[in-house]
């Protein structure tokens, strides 16, 4: 078995995510399953990596694909094995517990931050987060879900359900996504390449507790 990490978009790869998986010795499996790849089943899955996409979690006519996900997730769980949601992934993993996913108040793009929560404190920290912010949904929390951090726009930005974390902001990008970023994101919204490596260092942070909890 490997650690699984399943993308929707060719630009949005686990960058960061994948480098600390490198370095630690965890084999993974890419599959982008935006453009027609296969997903495993949950017994060839050690971990799993969901990443982020403009989908909709719910939007299984247009992408047929998001039902499966959401059953591998819900599978993944059941078994207690490591998910970790990132942006559309954190979508996914609330909605394979069945909550809703819908457009939020306002659209939460660029540099921003995230403050932690009391039970988010181990993860994060206590000082606020430096993020970067794209998506326009918001999810429900699953039943005996951990909420983690929130942001000034929006409440549920991280949760623990399980053996599964869910970010709805990405933490996982360094300068090296900064051409990506400026190119795909809304106009004016690309963060600076300074700006990605505060991101960087907070996500290193983070990602290594993950793996460090889930090993």
């Amino acid at each position: 078995m490997s650690w699984w990490v399943l993308t929707h978009v060719d630009v949005e790869g686990p960058a960061l995510i994948g480098t600390i998986m490198a370095e630690r010795g965890i084999e993974y499996t890419v599959a982008a399953v935006g453009s027609g790849d296969s997903l495993p089943t949950a017994d060839a899955v050690a971990g799993l990596i969901v990443m982020g996409g403009p989908m909709d979690a719910w939007g299984d006519v247009a992408h047929p694909h998001m039902r499966t996900e959401r059953e591998l997730i819900s599978e993944c769980l059941r078994r207690d094995i490591p998910v970790l949601g990132v942006c559309l992934g954190a979508q996914l993993l609330a909605a394979s517990q069945g909550c809703a996913v819908y457009r939020g108040p306002v659209a939460e793009f660029g540099s921003g931050e995230v403050t932690a929560t009391e039970a988010g404190a181990t993860l994060f920290g206590t000082e606020p987060v430096a993020v970067v912010h794209w998506h326009t949904d918001t999810f429900d929390l699953p039943v005996g879900a951990v909420l983690l951090a929130s942001s000034n726009l929006y409440r549920n930005q991280a949760f623990r359900f399980g053996s599964g974390l869910g970010l709805q902001f990405h933490v996982e990008l360094t300068p090296a996504q900064q051409p990506m970023l400026d190119a795909h994101m809304p106009a004016g919204t690309a963060p600076s390449a300074q700006v990605l490596g505060r991101v960087a260092v907070d996500g290193r942070r983070i990602l290594e507790t993950f793996f460090d909890e889930m090993s």
